[in-house]
């Protein structure tokens, strides 16, 4: 994406979802869904509390679970007013819960096209085309782009494909720190017997289920006196 690409969704950050061919899009993720959003997970908290989000059907989406959300979101604290980057956006669920929580926006980073047109369609669900992004990339170039445009995130969601997350955290190590205001903190999501750390210390690693969350503060001092760990 350009930088005048990004200068224009600053402007005005609904445009991208408006488009006439954004619009036609939407109307095809329908298909993908299940009637009555049977396939669904939830909002836990804030403005859009309860409210449902679509999951894609038969695609390779996997939402994080609403009570590992509510640990996430209950250790990061306060986020009103943050810029938030969801990397493997997938359903938006991550950053769809920090905008519900007082986040001023959102950026949604999601590969596939038919994952991201639903994605596009839980934004539209939950009146929040004007705080959202949705660009539809590969990550690494997604970050380059956004890189170049010059903005910069105090909030980072990461949850690739477990098997991935090996060779996405290589990549990802040398492109975050350039998007991230200083003291920024990025949120990664792995399977329990992986530790997953940017190249930064954790300043919090704990396991529930299946599922380990690891939380680095990238760029600046880590406001802990040691990381919170759970092996």
């Amino acid at each position: 994406m350009s930088g005048e690409e990004w200068e224009k969704w600053i402007a005005d950050p609904a445009s991208a979802l408006r488009d006439d061919e954004a619009a036609g899009r939407l109307k095809k993720a329908e298909s993908a869904v299940r009637p009555g959003m049977r396939n669904s997970v939830r909002i836990v908290a804030g403005a859009r509390r309860s409210r449902r989000l679509r999951v894609p059907q038969g695609l390779t989406v996997r939402p994080t679970s609403e009570m590992v959300r509510e640990a996430i979101f209950n250790s990061l604290g306060p986020i009103t007013g943050m810029a938030v980057l969801d990397l493997f956006a997938g359903t938006g669920a991550m950053g769809l819960e920090a905008l519900s929580r007082g986040a001023e926006a959102c950026v949604f980073v999601e590969q596939d096209r038919r994952v991201a047109e639903v994605l596009r369609q839980n934004i539209r669900d939950l009146d929040y085309e004007a705080e959202s992004r949705v660009v539809v990339a590969d990550y690494a170039a997604a970050l380059q782009d956004i890189r170049r445009s010059g903005r910069r995130f105090d909030l980072l969601f990461i949850d690739p494909p477990y098997k991935m997350l090996p060779e996405a955290e290589v990549t990802l190590e040398p492109l975050i720190p350039p998007v991230m205001h200083a003291g920024g903190v990025a949120v990664l999501e792995s399977e329990r017997g992986s530790h997953p750390s940017l190249g930064a210390v954790p300043v919090f690693d704990r396991v529930y289920g299946d599922t380990r969350v690891t939380m680095v503060v990238i760029g600046g001092e880590a406001q802990s006196s040691g990381p919170e760990r759970e092996d």
